[in-house]
């Protein structure tokens, strides 16, 4: 940032995330300004591009990076839509920190390294508190999914949720207020949730408020299912599936797809009949159903949606991979896109080694079933049709001899596994 690109009569502040981090000495992410002293018109005549539709926020000439005007809200109708926003050069920089959502958001930096924090934010950040900044928050419902999201990220760090606003979190919960939250902006939240390093602590946090039960009924509903103990010493379904939240979010940081279907892969067990319980025959198949609902109410994305329902669907075959024929396994690659789309096997098989490891006593467990989906994968693609051809072979001859040759492939593949 160079100073003489704004207006001479403007101050610009470094906040919210950006300056949480450097002093919780996290890597730094985007930097966002705020702005005081001047008005839209100034910030366009130093060559500020305006982007912002509902409130005034411009990118800067050289670096990019988002200024916004200094400005007040006062909410006049339901979601997190409904403010009227007030920006102009009265708008002053601890009321613009007021009307923002945790204490330890709201820590601004000036230009030589002052820290202007009138709301605290430094003392929570010292005792790991999630505090909201005043009772505006109530005002936005997208700010409880926000408060668990940033748990999942900090309670590593031994964050935890103030029971001030866990209260008030639950108070808008009561009051219907997350019926006016859209789809995209609860998938928005979830995916980043779901490619912090414990999203576990989202789901607990949403339970806590009952927010879960609004925004992921069909995830709620496993809290309370029994399994049995010889398998899943945590018994709870829905313990079971924090814990392969964040096993998966161990093997593969960061990866929010693969992180979705964790949270998804044990759907069906929320729909077990009680007669049959702890066990829970055809759960894997029993969970498609909640699966797609769940993807069309949030607008989940092709990849997204498309490798959740491989793992619900296939993770007991997975699990049980030494039984399968080897015809099967050629049956579960073609199921799963595999030959057309090799990295989804790869993601299915960190899926299935999260299910496995993420159970009490089983963190450290060898899960040998995905080196060998991964080599039969690796076997079945190295047949191809000129592999298999031969004069006046073709059309459903040509694919029969090929299937034939992927068999042996990972036939033989099988064989040098078990070779050692």
């Amino acid at each position: 940032m160079t100073a003489t690109a704004l207006p001479a009569e403007a101050r610009a502040y470094l906040v919210g995330g950006a300056v949480r981090d450097a002093l919780l000495g996290l890597p730094p992410g985007d930097r966002d300004w705020v702005v005081v002293g001047t008005d839209a018109e100034a910030m366009q005549a130093a060559g500020f591009r305006a982007v912002g539709a509902d409130f005034p926020v411009f990118l800067h000439p050289d670096t990019g990076e988002e200024y916004a005007l200094a400005r007040t809200e006062r909410k006049r109708g339901h979601g997190y839509t409904g403010f009227v926003v007030h920006a102009d050069r009265g708008v002053t920089l601890e009321q613009d920190l007021a009307r923002r959502d945790f204490t330890i958001n709201a820590i601004a930096q000036a230009a030589d390294g002052r820290l202007i924090d009138p709301l605290g934010g430094q003392a929570d950040l010292e005792a790991r508190w999630l505090r909201h900044c005043s009772p505006a928050f109530a005002e936005d419902p997208l700010r409880v999914l926000r408060g668990a999201r940033f748990l999942a990220r900090l309670a590593p760090l031994g964050f935890r949720l103030h029971d001030d606003t866990l209260a008030l979190m639950r108070g808008m919960v009561e009051a219907g207020e997350l019926a006016h939250l859209v789809p995209e902006r609860v998938w928005q939240e979830l995916r980043r949730a779901l490619a912090a390093p414990r999203p576990s602590a989202f789901l607990q946090a949403l339970r806590a408020c009952g927010a879960l039960a609004v925004v992921l009924p069909e995830v709620d509903a496993l809290y309370g299912v029994p399994q049995r103990p010889e398998f899943h010493p945590e018994v709870d379904t829905g313990v079971h599936t924090e814990m392969v939240l964040d096993m998966a979010a161990r093997l593969a940081p960061g990866d929010a797809t693969l992180g979705f279907a964790a949270l998804t892969h044990d759907l069906g067990k929320a729909l077990t009949p009680a007669e049959a319980l702890p066990r829970h025959p055809g759960h894997e198949h029993r969970g498609l159903a909640p699966l797609a609902a769940l993807c069309a109410r949030l607008k989940v994305p092709n990849a997204e949606r498309q490798l959740a329902t491989d793992v619900c669907r296939e993770h007991l075959n997975v699990h049980r991979f030494a039984e399968l024929r080897d015809a099967t396994v050629l049956e579960l690659l073609e199921r799963c896109g595999g030959l057309r789309q090799p990295a989804r096997i790869d993601r299915l098989a960190l899926a299935c080694e999260a299910d496995k490891r993420g159970r009490k006593g089983f963190g450290e467990t060898d899960y040998p079933q995905g080196r060998a989906l991964r080599a039969c994968r690796d076997a079945a693609l190295a047949v191809q049709a000129k592999d298999v051809a031969r004069e006046g072979l073709e059309g459903p001859a040509l694919g029969a001899a090929l299937r034939r040759a992927r068999i042996a492939a990972i036939g033989a593949a099988r064989a040098r596994l078990a070779a050692g």
